[in-house]
């Protein structure tokens, strides 16, 4: 049994190996990658032992999407979609992948301006934010304080928040893409694996609040 474990979770990283390869040479950025690597762990976690059926993979989907925000359910559903053939190494279905594959993202052409971890970080206290960015931050610090954050956790949080704002200060649009494009394009600058992690928590937290800050803006 230990030998068959072993067999299977062979397996699933054969298949993320080779998913990710093929998202590199389509152009994902490393932002993307990691994300999706993140996901495909917890995927992965309920598929090692499992038959190759359709039955199985949306079972351990249903357990793996239970802990992913909403902001990140479809980039994640997406994710699983594209991974299933890999998981299933059925060849002909990911050379048809292959000819009809795109990311949605790549139909817009903005692309945040290119920055350093410490130019931003220099912004941070110069930065004059308008009335709804202030707005979502401080709803954002504010719900922090109703779950008992310690004031360094707050400001903290608050300070990678407002590294997403500056990054989307120039999109053309204020939505779920141009969000998603301004974390991916930063997401490489943290070079800490805490501290990667830890942006892509205030990622999903802030999203619901800048969204609405957003919303009332357009």
């Amino acid at each position: 049994m230990v030998r068959e474990n072993k067999m299977n979770n062979k397996r699933e990283k054969e298949a993320v190996n080779a998913y990710l390869k093929f998202l590199q040479t389509k152009g994902a950025a490393s932002g993307t990658l990691y994300k999706r690597s993140l996901f495909l762990d917890r995927l992965t976690e309920h598929l090692v032992g499992k038959a190759l059926e359709r039955s199985s993979y949306g079972h351990a989907l249903d357990k793996a999407i239970e802990t992913v925000s909403q902001i990140d359910k479809y980039d994640c559903q997406n994710t699983a979609r594209e991974f299933y053939p890999f998981w299933m190494n059925d060849i002909k279905a990911i050379a048809a992948f292959d000819l009809h594959y795109g990311f949605d993202i790549q139909s817009i052409k903005w692309r945040p301006l290119t920055s350093s971890l410490d130019a931003l970080t220099k912004k941070l206290d110069t930065e004059v934010f308008d009335r709804s960015e202030s707005l979502s931050l401080n709803n954002y610090a504010q719900a922090l304080r109703k779950h008992n954050a310690e004031n360094l956790v707050v400001d903290t949080r608050v300070k990678l928040a407002k590294v997403i704002l500056i990054r989307l200060r120039d999109a053309p649009a204020k939505n779920n893409k141009t969000y998603r494009m301004a974390v991916d394009v930063t997401l490489p600058l943290f070079t800490v694996k805490e501290i990667k992690q830890l942006f892509l928590t205030v990622v999903r937290e802030f999203y619901y609040f800048w969204d609405r800050g957003a919303s009332t803006k357009n």
